[in-house]
This record gives C-alpha cells, sequence and structure tokens, in this order.
C-alpha cells in the first residue's frame, strides 16, 4: 500500500478557508483516543490507579483487555456502550480528588509518549491559523481536561459522571458520545460564533460519523473499517497517524498578538503559517 491515502477533498486540494478576508471564526475539532494519542485515554491511567487502590488486578486485566480489542479493532456502538458499562462500574465510588490527582501527577508519564507527533503538528497549525482547537472526547473530563490543556486546546468537551459527597455515584450525567457530540459542537459554536462550515474535525471512529458531519473540512485519522468506508463514499481525507512525539520538547504555537508585536516576529508568522497551510492543505497528504 502506498504511503500516502488521502482521499481528494477541501482539506487536501485547499479551498478558501485560509484566505478569506473577512473575520471568520472557526474552530478545529479532534478525537482524542487513536486521533490525538495512541490509547483509551482512561485505560492509559489503569496501572496508577491500581497503584493507588482504585483498582483491584481483575479490574487491570480487564482493562488490558478492553484496551487490546479497541487497538485491534476499534470500537463500534455495542462496543462502546460496553466499555461505558465497564468504566461507569468501575469508578462507582471513587474519590473524585483523588482521581484528579492520580491524572494530574502522572499525566506526562503517561500520555506523553503517546501522543501522535502528526496530531501536535494539526494542532500547532490550526493556532497557527487563528483557529481554536476543541478536545472532544467520550473519555471521563477528570482525563480530558488536563490533556487538552497541555496540547494547548481551547476548549475540552468530555463525558462528565455525577458526584455526591466528592465521589462517583456511577451514574452519567454528560455522555460525550456519537449524536450527542455533535450536538455540542452545535452549541459551542453558537456561543463562541464559530461558522461550521469553516470548521476541521477528526476522529478515527464511525460513532463519529456525526461530529465529522457537522464541519465543512471533515478528516478521517486511522479509521476504523466503517468509516473507512464512509470516508471513500464522502471523498473525505484520510490519514495515517503513527509517530509520537513528547510535548516537553514543544512550546505552544504564538498567538497572534504576539506574531503581530514586532516585524521580524512577523516575518517569522509568515515563514509559519506557509508551513501550517502546507500542513493543512497539501495534496496527498503523508500517512
Amino acid at each position: 500500500m502506498p504511503a500516502t491515502e488521502a482521499a481528494p477533498g477541501p482539506a487536501a486540494n485547499g479551498d478558501d478557508a485560509l484566505s478569506t478576508t473577512g473575520p471568520v471564526r472557526a474552530a478545529a475539532f479532534f478525537d482524542l483516543d487513536k486521533t490525538v494519542i495512541a490509547k483509551s485515554s482512561v485505560f492509559a491511567f489503569s496501572k496508577h490507579f491500581f497503584n493507588q487502590g482504585l483498582l483491584n488486578r481483575r479490574a487491570v486485566l480487564k482493562s488490558s483487555y478492553a484496551q487490546f480489542l479497541f487497538l485491534m479493532s476499534g470500537a463500534d456502538h455495542d462496543q462502546m456502550e460496553g466499555m461505558r458499562s465497564f468504566v461507569t462500574a468501575m469508578c462507582t465510588g471513587w474519590d473524585v480528588e483523588q482521581v484528579k490527582a492520580v491524572v494530574s501527577e502522572t499525566l506526562h508519564d503517561v500520555v506523553t509518549p503517546l501522543i501522535f507527533a502528526e496530531a501536535a503538528d494539526l494542532i500547532a497549525a490550526h493556532r497557527l491559523c487563528g483557529r481554536d482547537v476543541v478536545i472532544v472526547s467520550t473519555s471521563g473530563d477528570e482525563v480530558v481536561a488536563p490533556i487538552a490543556k497541555a496540547l494547548g486546546a481551547t476548549h475540552a468537551m468530555a463525558t462528565t459522571m455525577v458526584e455526591q459527597d466528592g465521589k462517583y455515584t456511577g451514574e452519567i450525567a454528560f455522555y460525550c458520545y456519537g449524536e450527542t457530540k455533535a450536538e455540542a459542537i452545535r452549541e459551542l459554536a453558537e456561543l463562541e460564533g464559530y461558522q461550521l462550515e469553516h470548521c476541521y474535525a477528526y476522529s478515527d471512529s464511525i460513532t463519529d460519523l456525526p461530529m465529522l458531519s457537522e464541519v465543512g473540512h471533515p478528516t478521517v485519522v486511522n479509521p476504523d473499517r466503517a468509516l473507512r468506508k464512509e470516508a471513500a463514499a464522502r471523498d473525505w481525507p484520510v490519514r495515517t497517524f503513527t509517530n509520537s512525539v513528547s510535548l516537553r520538547d514543544r512550546l505552544p504555537a504564538p498567538s497572534t498578538a504576539a506574531v503581530a508585536t514586532t516585524a521580524a516576529v512577523a516575518i517569522s508568522a509568515l515563514a509559519a503559517g506557509a508551513a501550517a497551510y502546507t500542513l493543512l492543505h497539501r495534496p496527498g497528504a503523508t500517512d
């Protein structure tokens, strides 16, 4: 199979999204698991949850098996429902602050080696082009929010669980999945003034078809079989992310205001903008 397999489409062929003269509010929406990071973000922390007494050995084995299935075949609707039931049952009674502390203390050790370099480059490129970056994930907010912050994202939307007396009840307050993801994107777009026809979205799973369909520039990344078939039918770009990168070695992309402060910085920004345009719009994007 050739190294490039990007399907023709607006993000691959180039369009007016970067050349509009008026002020256009837009965002790039990224799924998290297998799109930005190589694992399920929740299961990636299972070892550390075990070390803190939140999981027993049986639960660790179950999470490892679920991770294996996720990596091998992705997750369709039934599998996602199974994982939801498993995770909610697993964390019932957990102390909320303890979970947040574990994630905060181990974030870079757990997640940094799992970040796809290609995703990090895209996030930086979108920020240089003046777009907000939004991480949209079915995983829990306690895990997603700090990862999004480390990536320099503007917003994070994730599943939230019901808390009572500082502990999780096992009930879900907001399930960020499927059509609900799309609804959350529409609500955020209305709040922030995003023009969805100028927005971008990236995901690996057929369950995110509603999210991808909301924007003018969808791209599928490391797609499962069903999403790959759908992308071919809709003429959407397809990309494969494989290379990991350390976030510690990367500084956040400069803001538009900072870029405009001096002529020297402006020249650098022009070069960076050209690189970003090439990355976002080159034909046959490298997989």
